[in-house]
């Protein structure tokens, strides 16, 4: 037994006396204080200096102590948690482990277990961003939710309960996208046969609403851009014509910043990792212009290369916060330059799939419309678009880049 075996015992026992605990019950790292019951040894009150105070059990198990705590003595009295732990010292004296009978008798796996499965199988396919994230989640949110409880016991009300929680604690966003992560692992439970089919828990969780963050940059707005990226073009040349790029483009940041010389091919990027999958970018004049006047030096695989990191400047944050400020745009993100791309693409006629294709989005439905599309139309959207943004910018738009 181990202590996630005491966590399980010490859950079962306040559900048979039908105790329901919820509440904080302790941080770590806060000061506190323990004071043994005599006459139930094992059990203790823990009092920490903030004034808040919790029930605690202690047992040895397999040659090591530990502790687990009952519950909050704001949700329990006293009597309540001491039944519990005289319940739980017995099972523990007695080497009763709840779970080893119930793994007997199912064939479904733990949700702990699964979770196990699961991440060892797909997270190898994830990208390296997405998995930096996914790990924190799971680490912070999902490695001890739904303890004791195996796959196919876990209902819509556990995971509501969950998700409500980690909108309290984490906040919304954290709650969408562990909501997310937890959705799929049902899917994949679905698909390897551990649950059955149509019975995803996550199904009818809701999302909370996010705040629209998305901003659209006007004519004059684009104009101001270009005025002052025509001042700092021969200070930092490269940064500028990565935004520059991003501007005429609509593409993602790290489409452009991490673009290889290898996948420049004449007036189109043939993008072999976007977050989407490969994917082809059309380019108007005006882009084509900047970046071919680029340098290319002898094995430089990146076109946006940092010779004295020897990386891709991947960092432009800064430079950016810098132009938005001068040209009056505070609070604009780089991203709400695609945003405005597709914008000022849908202002002027382009249809949904044509804006899609020019995007890379990855919706299936979406996708399937691309078909009577060809590349002809896509490279005189590109065009189209390229000039309109051009145009607004002024000459700046075209200016050759000196970076010798």
């Amino acid at each position: 037994m181990n202590a996630l075996t005491l966590r399980g015992i010490v859950a079962e026992e306040l559900g048979s006396l039908k105790l329901h605990v919820i509440g904080k019950c302790g941080g770590l790292g806060e000061l506190r204080k323990t004071c043994w019951a005599r006459e139930l040894p094992g059990f203790g009150t823990r009092h920490y200096a903030s004034g808040r105070k919790v029930y605690i059990v202690q047992a040895r198990m397999e040659g090591r102590t530990r502790t687990v705590t009952i519950g909050n003595a704001k949700v329990l009295s006293r009597a309540q948690a001491m039944d519990v732990a005289r319940r739980v010292l017995l099972r523990a004296q007695t080497g009763d482990n709840p779970a080893d009978e119930r793994k007997r008798l199912r064939k479904v796996p733990s949700y702990r277990d699964f979770l196990r499965t699961y991440w060892d199988r797909v997270s190898p396919k994830w990208k390296p961003s997405t998995l930096y994230t996914h790990r924190y989640y799971k680490r912070k949110y999902l490695d001890r939710a739904f303890e004791g409880l195996f796959l196919d016991e876990i209902e819509e009300r556990h995971v509501q309960e969950w998700f409500n929680r980690i909108t309290n604690t984490g906040g919304p966003g954290a709650a969408n996208r562990c909501g997310e992560i937890l959705r799929a692992m049902f899917n994949k439970a679905e698909q390897w046969g551990v649950r059955p089919e149509g019975s995803n828990p996550c199904l009818y969780i809701r999302k909370n609403k996010g705040k629209k963050c998305e901003r659209f940059l006007s004519d004059q707005e684009f104009k101001r851009i270009g005025e002052v990226l025509d001042r700092y073009r021969n200070t930092w040349p490269l940064p500028c014509a990565a935004i520059s790029l991003l501007i005429l483009t609509g593409c993602r940041k790290s489409e452009i910043t991490c673009l290889k010389w290898s996948e420049v091919r004449g007036r189109r990027l043939l993008l072999t990792d976007s977050k989407t999958g490969p994917r082809t970018v059309w380019l108007s004049e005006a882009a084509a212009t900047i970046l071919h006047a680029l340098p290319r030096r002898e094995k430089q695989r990146y076109v946006f290369w940092n010779p004295v990191t020897q990386r891709p400047i991947t960092d432009i944050g800064n430079l950016w916060s810098k132009l938005r400020d001068e040209a009056g745009l505070p609070g604009v993100r780089i991203h709400d330059l695609r945003h405005s791309f597709a914008s000022h693409a849908a202002a002027h006629s382009e249809t949904l799939p044509m804006i899609g294709k020019l995007l890379g989005h990855a919706d299936v439905r979406t996708t399937t419309r691309y078909a009577h599309l060809d590349d002809g139309h896509v490279i005189e959207a590109a065009q189209r678009i390229g000039n309109l943004i051009e145009e607004m910018m002024g000459a700046y738009g075209t200016l050759s880049v000196d970076c010798s």
